[in-house]
């Protein structure tokens, strides 16, 4: 018994230690390929190209812009003529009618005789400058009076592809000031071209800006110069159209392409025709039908449907 407690009990334990470190060894680092994959469990994971279906909806193309009250700038009142003056017949800060007489100037004629030159005012409204005198010698064409006719606009920049969204020009916009009146109606509304060089229309030395939309405050509506105002220009509504949205579509006015998914899972350019936009989606009006799919995402264009969970285009399902 002494001899087995001594001997055969610790080698038998040296045995169990030694069998159990060589399995450890073994599963460390020799794993068993064949066990792999055993528990029936693959990898699923596939990417695929995140796809919408055409529906019916409603454009309404709404251009909204920022924009800023101005008084109107005031109208000049040129010589007719070269000459003197011989009467002046008005006064800074003075109303006048349109036509009203402001000052008369006295030329000379080619054979000497004298000749006559009624200034008068071209708009009505207030004399903001005038400070002719009796005896002043005056050119042809110079500007001798200004005149203010104390009305205001509204202005705003528009970005030069919102025109696309505009080319039916409305004629008028909805305005509403910040910490002003009730929203109301500008009328008179017009666009003009992109100015280049000189400063941007806040001043800040730009060398150009985008087309200025402008329209006329009424007269009964009380604003003053330098107010914010949100702009909202109506570009029209299309009502039960087949619609996508524009991150599906290459282009945005006219023409575009989509792409649809091919039998072989590659994408396939497809050309459709476009009606009006809102900005987010699109008028599908020719090339497609309602249910059909598309890819959401242009391929190789940035992917961001404001979820976060796309990136690049695609999107990862499985397991």
């Amino acid at each position: 018994m002494s001899i087995a407690r001594r001997w055969v009990f610790p080698i038998i334990w040296m045995v169990i230690f030694a069998v159990i470190g060589a399995a450890l060894v073994k599963i460390a680092f020799f794993p068993d390929a064949s066990a792999q994959g055993s528990d029936g469990l693959e990898p699923t994971g596939q990417v695929l190209d995140p796809q919408v279906p055409v529906t019916v909806g409603t454009i309404r193309n709404d251009v909204v812009l920022d924009g800023t009250v101005a008084a109107d700038a005031p109208t000049p009142a040129r010589a007719a003529i070269s000459g003197e003056v011989r009467k002046v017949s008005a006064a800074v800060g003075q109303h006048v009618d349109a036509g009203a007489e402001l000052a008369q100037i006295r030329g000379v004629n080619d054979d000497g005789t004298n000749r006559w030159s009624i200034l008068t005012a071209p708009i009505a409204g207030t004399l903001t400058s005038f400070d002719l005198l009796v005896g002043q010698q005056v050119g042809l064409g110079d500007s001798l009076a200004q005149v203010s006719p104390g009305t205001f606009g509204v202005t705003a920049t528009l970005a030069p592809e919102q025109q696309y969204r505009l080319l039916q020009q409305p004629t008028e916009a909805e305005v509403a000031i910040t910490g002003g009146p009730a929203p109301f109606t500008c009328t008179g509304l017009t666009i003009t071209a992109a100015t280049t060089g000189g400063t941007g229309s806040d001043g800040g030395g730009q060398g150009s800006s985008g087309p200025v939309v402008r329209c006329a405050v009424p007269a009964e509506v009380q604003v003053f110069t330098g107010l914010t105002a949100k702009v909202t220009i109506a570009g029209g509504i299309a009502e039960n159209v087949l619609t996508l949205p524009l991150t599906a579509v290459e282009g945005a006015a006219g023409t575009g392409t989509v792409y649809l998914v091919g039998p072989d899972g590659e994408p396939v350019a497809t050309p459709v025709t476009l009606g009006m936009n809102d900005g987010a989606s699109v008028e599908i009006t020719g090339g497609l039908a309602e249910g059909d799919l598309v890819l959401q995402f242009v391929p190789g264009a940035p992917a961001d449907d404001g979820s976060g969970a796309v990136d690049g285009g695609f999107v990862v399902k499985g397991g």
